[in-house]
């Protein structure tokens, strides 16, 4: 199972350079290898590399070319990994890291899911089903699980680091759910998490997509604590033989300052509205540049994806368990895949590129209770998600 030695950086075979902007963060874009190309593609085996370094089971997300974006054999190779580290005892801790230096992981296969909802496919689900399980896995992982949020950590990046134990950010993090952007909705237990940010903050990151830095990211509890980037070499190797917990005080700093502790006042406020519409209402009425800037950010997202979002965070904070969460999320994602906004959002950020997407619905006022509900409507039999309960993945 192991691969020893350290990440390369290899040129992927047919990949081209394009750029995407999300969450405010201009980022390669994760998906854009041309399928066409004649030069091989790299072995599933080498986008995650693995191997054991003294105690530690060292996971290393190896796109670097693509932001170490996920896809499917990703995802179940990673689960792999982490249901053999659990039962063995040379293992005493788990390291999350990804290869290059401009993020640990930008999401997951957009471009993918995009293909598949345009013909009417169902490969996406079978993503989301491992990806889930993926995510409550490292939730509830009998040892600790350190993942390093260096860079982009976004999407399906979020998923396999903010649900560990020990959760590390640097001056370079930029942590965000951008989904609404494309016409998607937080997954991965991205409700779940900002559902519980102090607060309304988990809200305002959830509808306008931004991008976090350390200072915040630790303020919404997606991350407990700061490491220089410049230390993390240092960190790694000392992790291989000592505890997390014994190795983390000699490198964790103090970050610089943050935004959003300022901005809690008009935050908390606006975002306690009932609706999507009514939050803009409040944004708009403050009079202070942010928040227009936050109203003008919402207002340019999908008005149906606004609407799921918000609904969706209100019902994942009552839910409970994670596992809770994951099986509404599921739900909220497979049912969108017959919704337009999807496809077209990743055609406007994606495909085409020209940043002009054209929702439908194309206003929040012409989006109904009813059409939110059918994002939430069970998908029947065996369709559903089904974890096991939080006792039988580990930790509690």
């Amino acid at each position: 199972m192991a691969d020893h030695g350290t990440p390369r950086e290899r040129p992927m075979p047919g990949a081209a350079r394009a750029t995407v902007i999300l969450a405010g963060v201009k980022t390669e874009d994760a998906q854009a290898e041309d399928p066409r190309a004649e030069a091989p593609q790299p072995d599933d085996a080498d986008t995650v590399l693995l191997h054991i370094e003294g105690r530690t089971g060292v996971v290393t997300l190896n796109r670097p070319k693509a932001l170490n974006a996920l896809t499917r054999p990703m995802v179940i190779r990673i689960d792999e990994a982490l249901a053999a580290w659990a039962a063995d005892p040379a293992v005493h801790q788990v390291l999350m890291r990804g290869a290059g230096e401009r993020g640990l992981c930008a999401g997951g296969d957009i471009r993918a899911i995009h293909d598949d909802a345009k013909a009417g496919n169902t490969a996406s689900a079978g993503f989301w089903r491992d990806e889930y399980r993926l995510n409550a896995r490292i939730a509830r992982y009998p040892k600790p699980y350190v993942a390093l949020m260096d860079g982009i950590t976004m999407g399906g990046g979020v998923g396999v680091s903010a649900h560990g134990s020990v959760r590390i950010v640097t001056e370079r993090s930029r942590v965000a759910m951008p989904e609404t952007g494309i016409g998607f909705v937080p997954d991965v237990g991205g409700t779940y998490l900002l559902g519980r940010a102090p607060g309304e903050l988990g809200t305002h990151l959830a509808l306008t997509g931004t991008a976090v830095g350390a200072a915040d990211a630790l303020l919404c509890g997606l991350a407990d604590h700061f490491v220089p980037a410049d230390r993390l070499p240092e960190l790694t190797a000392a992790l291989a033989g000592a505890p997390a917990r014994e190795v983390l005080p000699r490198y964790a700093a103090t970050p610089g300052p943050g935004e959003l502790a300022d901005r809690r006042g008009w935050i908390d406020h606006c975002y306690a509205a009932a609706t999507v519409e009514e939050i803009v209402e409040r944004l708009l009425g403050q009079g202070e540049p942010a928040a227009e800037e936050a109203a003008e950010t919402i207002l340019a997202k999908s008005p149906t994806a606004l609407k799921v979002t918000l609904a969706a965070l209100r019902r994942a904070a009552e839910l409970g368990p994670l596992e809770r969460v994951l099986a509404q999320e599921f739900r909220v994602s497979c049912n969108g895949l017959t919704a337009p906004d999807l496809v077209e959002g990743i055609r406007a950020q994606v495909v085409d590129k020209d940043r002009d997407p054209h929702w439908s619905p194309a206003t929040l006022a012409e989006v109904t209770d009813a059409d939110v509900e059918r994002f939430f409507a069970p998908l029947g039999g065996d369709r559903e998600l089904r974890l096991p309960p939080p006792q039988d993945l580990g930790r509690g």
